[in-house]
C-alpha cells in the first residue's frame, strides 16, 4: 500500500487533536451545567456580521456553517489526495473502505428508521450514519505500533468516504429551499475553479477568493454551505510526485493545525454544551435514543463487517495487510464514534427544537463513548492475543 508522508502527519495530528477534543467536550459539559451555562448560550446566540450582505448570524451559525466549511475543505483535500496518490488510488485498494463505509451508513440508518418510522423523529435517520475522523483515529493511534499501518489507513479511508457520504446526504436531504439564482452563481464559481485548475494555476489565493464567494452563494442557495469546502478542495491541483510538494499538499499542511487545534475544538465547545435536565436520561431509553445508540454502537460494526465479508468472499477485496477479522470488528466499533458529524447532522435535522437537539447530542455522546471504549478494548485484546500466539 502507498503511504504518503503527509498521511502519517495526518494520523499524528488526529491523535493529539483527539485528546484536545475530549478535553473540550468535558469543559463544554461542565460550563453548560454551571452558573456560566446561560451566559455561554447567550454568547452563542449573539449575532455578529452585517445586514448589508445578509451576513448577520448568531455565533453558533458562523461556527457550524463557516468554520465547518474549512473543516470540510480539509476533508475534501484528504479525499482528493487519497484518490490521486494514496489508499483510494486503485480499485483493489479503494473497494474495501468504500464498501465498508457504505455498509456503515446503510445499516445504522436502517436501525434508526426501524425504531422511529412514522414518528416526528424519523427525519433524524442520518444521525447514526457518520464517523468522526479525529476521534476514531485518535483512539486507534493510542494503541501505538501494535496496530498495522494498513488498518489505520483502512479506518481513515473509511471515515473519509463516510464523511463524503454525509456531505451528500446533507446536500440532498437537509436542504429546506433552493434559491436557483444563488445556485447558478455557485455553479459559476465552480466553473472558474475548474478553469484555474486546467490552467495549472498554483497560487492558493486564486482559488481561495472564488472559494469564499462559492461559500457565500452556496450558503444563500439553501444547500448547506459546508459542501463548498469539498468543491473547493477538488479544484486544488495535486500530483503523484513523491519529491515535489503539490499545491494541494501545501494547503493541507497549512490548514491541519488550525483545523485540528482551533476549529474542531471550537465546534466541540459550541455544540456539546448540554445542560442536563430532568428526563434527559430517560430519553436514552426511548425509540429515539435506541435508534441513535444502537445505530452507532451496533449498526456501524455490523454494516462495515457484513459488507466487507461479502466483498472479500467474492474476492473483489482483501483484508487490510496483517489484520484479522477480530481487528476489523474493533475498527468497526471505533467507526461508531459519531461525535462531531453526528451532532452536526442532529442540529440540521431538528432546527428550532433545542430540546430534541440536546437529547440527540446526549445519545451521540453515550454511543460514541461506548463505541470508543469497547473498540479500544477489542483491538487491544486482539493484538495481545495475537502476540501471545506467536
Amino acid at each position: 500500500m502507498l503511504i504518503t508522508q503527509h498521511f502519517k502527519k495526518f494520523l499524528h495530528n488526529s491523535q493529539s487533536s483527539g485528546i484536545l477534543l475530549i478535553f473540550c467536550v468535558a469543559v463544554s459539559l461542565m460550563v453548560a451545567n454551571s452558573s456560566l451555562g446561560n451566559a455561554f448560550q447567550n454568547l452563542l446566540d449573539t449575532k455578529i456580521g452585517t445586514e448589508i450582505f445578509h451576513l448577520n448570524y448568531p455565533v453558533s451559525i458562523w461556527i457550524n456553517d463557516g468554520l465547518m466549511a474549512i473543516f470540510f475543505l480539509v476533508v475534501g483535500l484528504e479525499i482528493k489526495r487519497e484518490i490521486v496518490e494514496g489508499e483510494l488510488s486503485s480499485f483493489s485498494n479503494a473497494s474495501l473502505p468504500i464498501v465498508a463505509a457504505l455498509g456503515g451508513m446503510l445499516v445504522p440508518a436502517l436501525i434508526f428508521f426501524l425504531f422511529n418510522q412514522g414518528t416526528d423523529f424519523a427525519k433524524g435517520w442520518a444521525i447514526p450514519m457518520a464517523t468522526d475522523i479525529a476521534f476514531s483515529l485518535a483512539i486507534i493511534s493510542m494503541l501505538g505500533k501494535k496496530v498495522p499501518v494498513s488498518l489505520k489507513i483502512f479506518l481513515a479511508a473509511l471515515a473519509i468516504v463516510d464523511d463524503l457520504g454525509a456531505i451528500v446526504v446533507i446536500a440532498i436531504f437537509y436542504t429546506d429551499q433552493i434559491h436557483w439564482d444563488y445556485l447558478g452563481l455557485s455553479a459559476l464559481m465552480v466553473v472558474i475553479l475548474i478553469i484555474l485548475n486546467r490552467l495549472n494555476v498554483v497560487k492558493h489565493i486564486f482559488y481561495l477568493i472564488p472559494g469564499v464567494f462559492l461559500w457565500y452563494f452556496m450558503h444563500h442557495s439553501g444547500i448547506h454551505a459546508t459542501i463548498a469546502g469539498v468543491l473547493l478542495a477538488f479544484a486544488i491541483p495535486t500530483n503523484v510526485s513523491t519529491t515535489e510538494i503539490s499545491p494541494l499538499e501545501k494547503l493541507e499542511q497549512k490548514l491541519h493545525l488550525p483545523v485540528n487545534f482551533i476549529i474542531m475544538p471550537i465546534f466541540a465547545l459550541a455544540n456539546t454544551n448540554i445542560a442536563f435536565k430532568n428526563g434527559m436520561v430517560d430519553g436514552l431509553f426511548s425509540n429515539f435514543g435506541y435508534g441513535i445508540i444502537l445505530g452507532l454502537f451496533l449498526g456501524k460494526v455490523i454494516g462495515i463487517n457484513l459488507f466487507s465479508y461479502i466483498f472479500i468472499k467474492l474476492k473483489i477485496s482483501t483484508l487490510p495487510d496483517k489484520s484479522s477479522w477480530s481487528q476489523m470488528i474493533g475498527v468497526g466499533l471505533l467507526a461508531g464514534i459519531g461525535f462531531t458529524m453526528s451532532i452536526f447532522i442532529a442540529l440540521l435535522s431538528f432546527k428550532g427544537f433545542p430540546e430534541i437537539q440536546d437529547e440527540a447530542k446526549f445519545a451521540v455522546l453515550v454511543a460514541s463513548l461506548l463505541s470508543g471504549l469497547v473498540g479500544f478494548a477489542v483491538l487491544n485484546f486482539s493484538f495481545k492475543r495475537r502476540k501471545g500466539l506467536r
